[in-house]
């Protein structure tokens, strides 16, 4: 097995071979043009289509963006990510359709041994990120490997995702908790306010 079947495994691999070193470079190359001008929205659509595993209708990002690969991301229709969004995907981001990221998400799939002995060997792994559709996830988030947010979610700024988080719930810390669900109370709140809009 190769180490990248390794990493897409979630198995340890080394991230410093030839094929990965290759991938990541070209990677670099083609996120530098997405970056270079960010009012080139056609362009950049584009570069999204052309380096994602899968890219729904309206997929868009605000400023610049950062990933490792491109190829482990799928993400669904009407997309929307504020500035600085970095999504490390050395296993797969899927993000379901209807989705928001406030500015500065970081999606992180990346992981390394905790013992710094065996950390030093170079090796490391990937874990899968889920976001189901209909999500918010606030500015400043960070989702760590593994980790599945259920659909409706609502993820609170700065928070750090270290657990599953099942849908229809606002969760928000450090380490991230479901404060409550979201409840029809909440639709009734927001439906009386658009009315007034």
């Amino acid at each position: 097995m190769t180490d990248k079947e390794k990493m897409l495994n979630g198995d340890l691999y080394f991230s410093g071979c030839k094929e990965l070193d290759d991938m990541r470079n070209s990677t670099e190359k083609i996120m530098a043009a997405f970056n270079s001008d960010i009012t080139d929205h056609a362009k950049r659509d584009r570069i999204i289509r052309h380096l994602f595993n899968k890219c729904g209708q309206n997929v868009f990002f605000r400023g610049e963006l950062q990933v490792d690969y491109g190829c482990n991301i799928s993400i669904g229709d009407n997309f929307f990510a504020n500035f600085g969004t970095i999504l490390l995907d050395v296993n797969e981001i899927i993000i379901g359709s209807g989705c928001m990221f406030g500015p500065r998400v970081g999606i992180y799939t990346a992981g390394h041994p905790t013992p710094y002995q065996e950390r030093n060997t170079g090796l490391e792994y990937g874990l899968k990120v889920v976001i189901g559709d209909n999500c918010w996830i606030g500015g400043n988030v960070v989702i760590n490997p593994g980790v599945t947010i259920g659909s409706g979610s609502v993820i609170g700024s700065g928070a750090i995702v270290t657990k599953d988080i099942p849908p229809d719930s606002i969760a928000v810390g450090n380490p991230c908790k479901v404060l409550r669900k979201i409840t029809e109370d909440d639709r009734k709140y927001w439906q009386e306010k658009i009315k007034k809009y």
